[in-house]
């Protein structure tokens, strides 16, 4: 009874809880997606199967892609329904109005490379993602800047999990230091912008709105 379960016990725990996790992190992004993987990753790190990283690496990527690529079909739903959607809508608070028109011009200048890194940047998948529904972007084009952006994300966050492993001998110790370094990396850049943004005084500017989005200059893009 003291002992720690099996490896096998531990995995079959493991590999579905990440992927669970990780796939409602990326449909309602209040979940610390990133930390998730990066415990796992510990865990993983101090298993004695070979492939058990890979795994993990498998099991968080797929589940971040589907997650990214169901949300966006929601909010695709909600672009084109008369009156929207609770999901467009809950995108719409997270974005600021000058973060959003940001996102939309670097959207059109590096086009699904903005995708990828918006994976990466902390707070920043939601804004590029509402600048491509805005934009009215087919699924099929957001899907070949979402799979990359996922395979890139699961790789980062599972590289701070291997180091918090190696560092620690112990694997509560890794899993420690993993979170605490992506709860930092998460939540250090939104607390910095609150922080300003509550230290500026309202102006009073700003352009009416209409209960929505504005949309994206010029048609809409295409395939090609």
């Amino acid at each position: 009874m003291s002992q720690l379960p099996s490896e096998s016990a531990q995995q079959a725990v493991t590999y579905p809880s990440l992927f669970l996790l990780v796939a409602l992190g990326a449909l309602v992004p209040v979940v610390p997606t990133g930390a998730v993987v990066s415990s796992a990753a510990v865990v993983a790190f101090h298993q004695t199967a070979p492939l058990a990283l890979l795994y993990i690496f498998v099991v968080a990527s797929f589940a971040a892609f589907l997650g990214d690529i169901a949300l966006y079909w929601l909010g695709r739903r909600g672009v084109n329904s008369k009156n929207g959607s609770r999901w467009l809508a809950a995108l719409e608070r997270r974005v600021a109005d000058d973060t959003l028109e940001e996102a939309q011009r670097k959207l059109r200048e590096h086009g699904v490379t903005v995708l990828v890194l918006s994976r990466l940047v902390p707070a920043g998948r939601i804004p590029v993602m509402l600048a491509c529904l805005v934009s009215r972007w087919p699924t099929t084009r957001f899907t070949k800047g979402a799979l990359p952006a996922c395979l890139a994300w699961a790789a980062t966050y599972q590289l701070i999990g291997i180091l918090g492993g190696s560092l620690f001998a112990e694997p509560w110790e890794g899993v420690v230091a993993a979170v605490a370094l992506t709860v930092l990396i998460s939540g250090g850049p939104a607390l910095w912008r609150r922080l300003r943004g509550s230290g500026k005084g309202s102006d009073g500017k700003g352009g009416p709105t209409t209960g929505g989005r504005p949309v994206a200059d010029g048609p809409a893009e295409r395939d090609g």
